[in-house]
Order: C-alpha cells, then structure tokens, then sequence
C-alpha cells in the first residue's frame, strides 16, 4: 500500500474531488472541496491518499486550516473505501504519513448528529475511526454541543446587570487569566496541566486575534460598581458569525451573569445583520449548555474532537 500527497500529478486534485463523500460520517461534497481549494483552506499537499499497486484509491484524508495557516489546523475528512480490510489499520497509516509530512499531528473534529449512539452504522464507523486516531496518537476525546441562533430566536434585553466597555491588551489579558481559573471547558483544563495560566491566557489571545473577526468587538463586562464580572469576545469563522469566548470570573460565577455576557454577544452579531450566529461548548460543561439554551441557540450537531495530549 502507498500513502502519498494529493501532489505528483495534475489529476491528483480531480481525484480528490471525486472521491465519494458517502457512508453514515459526513464529508465534504465536491462543490465545496473545490470552494476550500480555491479559498486556499485546503491545499494538495493537505491532501492524501492510500492506494494500492493498481492506484486504485482505497483512503484519503483531507486536512483544513486558515487561508493562512503554514500547517494545516485539523483532520476534516478521514475516508476508507466500503470493502477494504481492516479500516482502522489503513487510516492509521494514512493519518501517520501525513502527520510525518507536516510536523505536528493536528487535531481530528468530527461533525455528527445527536443521536450518533443509537445508529449501529454511524456508531461503527465512528468506532474505527477513533481506533485509527488513537494508533496515530490522537488519543484525547473531547465531545462538543454545537449551538446556532438564528434572528427568529430574537435577543434578550439589558439589564443594567452589567456594564460593557471596550479594554486594552493588557486587561484583556488578565480577564483571560482570571477566566480560566476553575473553568469547565476541558480544553482550558488540559492546556492548564502543560502551561501557566498567563501563557494560555497569551495563546487564547493571539487566537481570537486570529480569528476573521475584529478585535475592536472586544468587551468587558463590569458590574455597576467597576469589579471585573468577566468577558465578551463576539467572533466570527471563514463562513459565519460566532460567539468566540466569554466566561464570569470565579468570584461572581452562579449569579447568572453569564445570562447577560451571551446576550450582549448575541446582539452585537444581530445588529450587525448576523444571520446565524453558531457556538461550541463541551457537553460536560452543563451551565454553559444552559445558557445557550435559554438564549434561543439550539443544538444542530456533535462534535468529536480527537487531538494528542501534547499539543
């Protein structure tokens, strides 16, 4: 079996276009793997396939990142074709090969409805899934809710609760610290187990900095008297408006404070004609979950996220 890049021959891309973006997992379709191409989020050499000595396709991979980016940001495909032995085995190999390739061993985040549990063909093609990305060394499951608002929802009024106002870097900064202190987002636990909160609070920074949307959105929120209650990050993706990052310092947490930080993102991206306004938070992570809910943000989907613990 030979893995290789989308990358030794012109046809190489029509192939990859081609390829069926069957079975219970969803993939991308061609039209949009060609709008990634052109978008340059996805590129042939983040292309790979596992062929046989016929070059007859058996796998391929497809990784994503930032128009940007110098190395792809994650796994957004991950095919074996239906009748080939052992799937785990060949995805493992292809996931390897193109790790070699770029250095680093991007995370695996995989879109699926609800009810993925309940389906025994979605369940097992999940199942070698993960067996593959565990044999790669991506062997860290985290499972995400994926919200959307959209404007038939509405927003929530102010309530005077707190007071919003743009920051400078610098405090900025210091709200990220002082969020991640007891947070439950998981992936804030993990990075705090490798990593000071000061150098996440950095990182975060410079990713939301990153991000398509535009730092002057930044707010803090106040309580009337002046106290730091917390933070409010509206964002946005390549493709639509997003909630980014807020959360309540551990002093003022269950006040229902972080009722009023969601309301404030929701209106910023609603008076700025937002049409759809998505969101992410952990499914362990059950007051956040709540507060979504209550905004009239509903649920379209899980994410499995499959990473290394090191990263």
């Amino acid at each position: 079996m030979i893995f290789r890049a989308a990358t030794a021959d012109p046809a190489d891309l029509d192939r990859a276009v081609a390829y069926p973006a069957d079975g219970p997992v969803p993939a991308l379709p061609a039209e949009r793997i060609r709008e990634e191409l052109a978008a340059h989020r996805i590129r042939p050499e983040w292309i790979w396939f596992a062929e046989d000595e016929d070059g007859r396709i058996l796998a391929r991979a497809l990784w994503w990142g930032r128009a940007d980016s110098e190395r792809p940001v994650a796994l957004d495909c991950l095919q074996v074709r239906e009748g080939v032995a052992g799937p785990a085995a060949v995805a493992a190999g292809l996931l390897a090969a193109g790790h070699a390739s770029f250095g680093e061993r991007p995370g695996y985040d995989m879109s699926l409805p609800r009810d993925w549990r309940a389906d025994p063909e979605t369940a097992a093609a999940i199942a070698w899934r993960r067996a593959a990305a565990a044999e790669a060394g991506l062997t860290r499951e985290i499972e995400r809710l994926r919200y959307e608002w959209t404007p038939a929802a509405g927003t929530a009024e102010p309530t005077g609760r707190l007071v919003f106002r743009e920051g400078t870097d610098e405090e900025m900064l210091d709200a990220f610290v002082r969020l991640s202190h007891g947070s439950l987002d998981l992936a804030t636990q993990n990075e705090l187990q490798l990593m000071d909160a000061e150098q996440l609070a950095r990182e975060d920074f410079d990713f939301y900095l990153g991000c398509p949307g535009e730092r002057s959105w930044w707010r803090l929120a106040h309580l009337p008297d002046g106290r730091l209650a917390g933070l409010a990050v509206p964002s946005a993706t390549p493709y639509h408006r997003n909630v980014g990052y807020l959360g309540v310092v551990p002093e003022q947490r269950g006040q229902g404070l972080i009722d009023e930080i969601l309301g404030e993102i929701t209106r910023f991206h609603a008076a700025e004609g937002a049409e759809r306004v998505t969101a992410t938070t952990d499914t362990v992570n059950v007051p956040m979950a709540a507060a979504f809910d209550r905004a009239g943000y509903e649920v379209t989907e899980i994410r499995l996220v499959l990473e290394t613990p090191s990263r």
